[in-house]
């Protein structure tokens, strides 16, 4: 195997991967993460023992032990940008020999569950449900820089753009699906359905405030899109390029989220804290039983 080269995979000085910041042999192969940095200590501070804590930027690592099982938090910021970042550095601390600069011998697969919030655009998944995402639709246009085409959910994807359209001037969608193994471990009892990531918050997700909108139809048509049992239920902006960069890699990838706002109904969840607090929870119990 060719070796790679210091520009393409930085190592700092004392060791540690450039972004994350941490050498290998810290992150557990269950691995939470969140977009929000305080959720980070949100978690850990329910495990018994904490083993590993630090922070580089918005990210920051902690690992620890919850049910006799070691759990790794990693914050990663908002957006696909940051988590193709964090899910390539997680992949090389796991199976990459930083003295070689070459892939290990042996494989180790990580088990990557994002736990974060939404805004439901179905006007039945109430403020304060939990969904977990079957599949993500991309509209990003990240995955396309790798060689990806056979992760991509070609059937759906090609329904999905035949019936939502609008994509000329926009980035080709794209849609891959959950690692099933951590859905039925993980996300049983909870709705289940596609989830829309966006590359924004605003525009890209149907909002705006002063500026107005090209595609002004285009949330209604992503809302109404209904393929054999398949239907978009929220909108975030991780999901697509975690599962994408999970399978392309080989890990197991599933996206659980809180609805702390309904776009259908113009609801949203002042105090969502509770929400949050329960589906720690409830992820933590699944994913350690």
């Amino acid at each position: 195997m060719k070796r790679i080269k210091d520009s393409e995979l930085i190592i700092n000085s004392d060791g540690n991967i450039y972004h994350i910041n941490i050498k290998p042999g810290i992150l557990a192969e269950n691995i939470i993460l969140v977009g929000d940095p305080a959720r980070v200590s949100k978690i850990s501070r329910r495990f018994s023992k904490i083993e590993h804590q630090s922070q580089n930027r918005e990210i920051i690592t902690n690992t620890g032990i919850y049910n006799g099982i070691p759990i790794s938090v990693v914050s990663t910021g908002m957006g696909t940008d940051n988590i193709d970042i964090i899910i390539n550095e997680l992949d090389a601390l796991a199976n990459i020999d930083f003295k070689t600069r070459e892939p290990k011998k042996s494989f180790t697969k990580l088990n990557l569950i994002r736990i974060g919030t939404s805004g439901a655009i179905q006007p039945d998944i109430a403020i304060h449900s939990i969904v977990a995402s079957t599949h993500g639709v991309g509209l990003d246009g990240l995955l396309y820089f790798y060689n990806s085409d056979h992760v991509i959910e070609k059937e759906l994807t090609k329904e999905f753009i035949a019936q939502t359209g609008s994509f000329s001037n926009l980035p080709k969608p794209y849609i891959v699906s959950c690692s099933e193994k951590l859905m039925k471990k993980v996300g049983h009892n909870l709705f289940q359905g596609i989830t829309a990531t966006a590359p924004g918050f605003y525009g890209p997700q149907g909002r705006t405030i002063r500026i107005p909108l090209r595609h002004v139809e285009l949330s209604e048509k992503i809302k109404n899109f209904s393929f054999e049992r398949h239907k978009v239920l929220n909108f975030e902006m991780e999901t697509s390029a975690l599962y994408g960069l999970g399978k392309l890699l080989g890990h197991d990838a599933l996206t659980i989220c809180a609805v702390i706002a309904n776009r259908a109904t113009g609801d949203f969840a002042v105090d969502y804290n509770k929400t949050i607090d329960e589906m720690i929870g409830l992820v933590l119990d699944r994913i350690t039983s």
